[in-house]
């Protein structure tokens, strides 16, 4: 039986997918909600030893000796302090010791409480990875306990390897009427020189976040594995992949009301950084390539790291099967297509410039997006294939995305380089403009619609706010001259700028070809786009609504109906 502490349960859970037998204990009140869980389960081999110290080398032998990790279990006031010495001789040995000191409650740090001390700092040669492990209130926390555990499990292999640390908080618990374990996830890692799993999937995605440059061996790879695995390669515009696989997914992952059936794919494989598509993965079997070999769960689906480059990666497989066949990309593609044609007439926003724009720059020019709506906007419309772009996804901040194509653009004097900018984070990176580096190889196109637009979009709580109201002090409306036609024209001229500007549709398509014209001006160039807010809102709704399926129309009405209060009880009523 185990204590009904399911952070408790969590980490016994996880020791055993990770097949981590071996005990030592030292004898406390604080560390019987973990030992008292496991002394009668007859998968641990536990062992006791008082003096804590002695616990911490008689681990060692014990590991060194068995070839196998070993857990050591101590209670609260000073006993952790007596595992240091026999840690530092686990930590340049490389042993495999897993240090699992219970305590109190966290927040009583500082607060005088009799046997508790303080465990967020240990020695830098004392373990590879400390963690607190919570006793989780939320869902959250449950999945951030998860993430915690199974890293340090994974730090006890590997060419790195070497003892860690779990400090795991207690609630006391008397209660041990626990039957079975909780169906843990347990992360695994796979390196060059392992047996790795195969793939059994009739779909796969390669889901890459931002990514530099493709080289085309890895892209040749890539390409390769897609027709032998019936494989797409889902992007976003910061993905740079460009070969013939690529799907830009967002206008489909976009849509709040249909749910597309290519959307799921039975494993994905994750390569690159951070995604700025936002797109949502509800189910599936997640694989991380990367040579960090760290766990990364955006979509909490992570089940395997793969400590390797890419190419090693894609390789490998490549090597195991010689048949070619792929419908999935077929299947992504007409979807794409299909919603894509039932787009209805934009106003003059963001998503329609680039609408309008995307497919319009010219070959082998360079694409920097600034956050949010810019980004978002022209994830929807693919670019031409030439054509690599960027975002400042990694911070994912309103500074900067500016200054960045600038530094871009002094690389290559003959590429032109397109920033595409919402007011207030152009205005937010101005000073760069006045650089004296900048070249006539530089332009930039400004969507100034007044306002933070994002804090006004629905999913946003500012949504539930009037424009007035929202724009007071969180949408940051009225800042930079309210939509001054002057004010950055003036600076833009002063400063040796060629400037244009639209208003309205028309007034955008005649500038449009000048803006794109592949040949390089006297001057670099900026475009100033005035844009009402509301046009961006509708255009935003309209790009997520663009097809409807029966079950959202009935959704809607059901609502309409009840309202959302009877709607959501006769939800619960239903699910109970």
């Amino acid at each position: 039986m185990y204590v009904n502490e399911s952070n408790t349960l969590q980490l016994i859970a996880l020791l055993k997918k990770h097949n981590i037998k071996k005990v030592v204990a030292s004898p406390g009140n604080t560390n019987i909600s973990f030992i008292g869980s496991i002394q009668d389960d007859p998968f641990f081999q536990i062992y006791s030893c008082v003096d804590e110290r002695s616990a911490a080398y008689i681990a060692c032998g014990l590991s060194e000796e068995s070839n196998e990790p070993v857990v050591l279990s101590c209670t609260g006031a000073t006993a952790a302090r007596n595992y240091p010495s026999g840690l530092t001789e686990a930590f340049y040995r490389k042993l495999p010791i897993v240090a699992i000191t219970s305590s109190q409650a966290f927040g009583r740090v500082g607060q005088l409480f009799p046997q508790f001390t303080d465990r967020n700092v240990i020695s830098n040669d004392v373990a590879k990875e400390s963690v607190q492990i919570p006793y989780p209130y939320s869902e959250e926390e449950k999945w951030s306990n998860n993430i915690k555990i199974n890293k340090v499990l994974l730090q006890l292999k590997g060419k790195d390897k070497g003892p860690v640390h779990i400090n795991i908080e207690t609630l006391f618990s008397s209660d041990f009427s626990v039957k079975t374990l909780p169906e843990e996830r347990a992360i695994m890692k796979f390196y060059n020189n392992d047996k790795l799993p195969n793939i059994k999937a009739q779909k796969v995605c390669i889901f890459v976040g931002s990514h530099s440059k493709f080289t085309m061996e890895l892209q040749n790879a890539i390409d390769e594995f897609c027709e032998k695995y019936n494989a797409i390669v889902l992007c976003d515009q910061t993905s740079n992949y460009k070969g013939k696989y690529r799907i830009l997914g967002g206008l489909v992952a976009a849509q709040s009301d249909y749910d597309a059936a290519c959307k799921y794919a039975d494993l994905y494989i994750h390569i690159g950084e951070i995604s700025g598509s936002y797109y949502l993965f509800k189910k599936g079997i997640f694989w991380r390539v990367n040579e960090d070999g760290e766990i990364r769960d955006p979509f909490r689906l992570l089940e395997s790291v793969f400590e390797m480059n890419e190419l090693d990666f894609f390789n490998y497989y490549n090597s195991l099967v010689s048949k070619k066949k792929n419908t999935y990309f077929d299947e992504w593609k007409m979807e794409n297509k299909k919603i894509e044609s039932m787009i209805e007439e934009l106003p003059l926003s963001n998503a329609w410039m680039c609408q309008q724009t995307a497919h319009r720059l010219p070959q082998n020019s360079v694409l920097h997006l600034a956050i949010l709506n810019s980004l978002r906007s022209w994830n929807l419309f693919d670019t031409p294939n030439s054509v690599y772009s960027y975002s400042n996804v990694g911070g994912f901040g309103i500074d900067g995305c500016i200054s960045s194509c600038v530094g871009a653009s002094l690389v290559n004097k003959q590429k032109l380089y397109f920033c595409v900018s919402g007011d207030l984070a152009t205005f937010y990176d101005l000073n760069v403009l006045g650089n004296r580096h900048i070249g006539n190889n530089f332009r930039l196109l400004v969507s100034n619609n007044g306002t933070g637009f994002e804090m006004h979009c629905k999913g946003s709580i500012g949504s539930e706010f009037d424009y007035a109201e929202a724009d007071r002090f969180f949408c940051a409306g009225g800042h930079f001259g309210s939509q001054s036609r002057l004010l950055l024209r003036h600076f833009a001229e002063d400063l040796g700028f060629d400037y244009i500007k639209a208003e309205t549709k028309e007034e955008y398509l005649n500038n449009i070809e000048y803006f794109v014209d592949p040949n390089l001006h006297e001057k670099p160039l900026i475009f100033e786009v005035f844009v009402n807010p509301k046009d961006d809102e509708f255009a935003y709704n309209a790009t997520k609504r663009t097809i409807t399926s029966n079950k959202a129309v009935a959704k809607k009405v059901a609502k309409k109906v009840l309202g959302n209060k009877g709607y959501n009880s006769i939800k619960k009523m239903i699910k109970g």
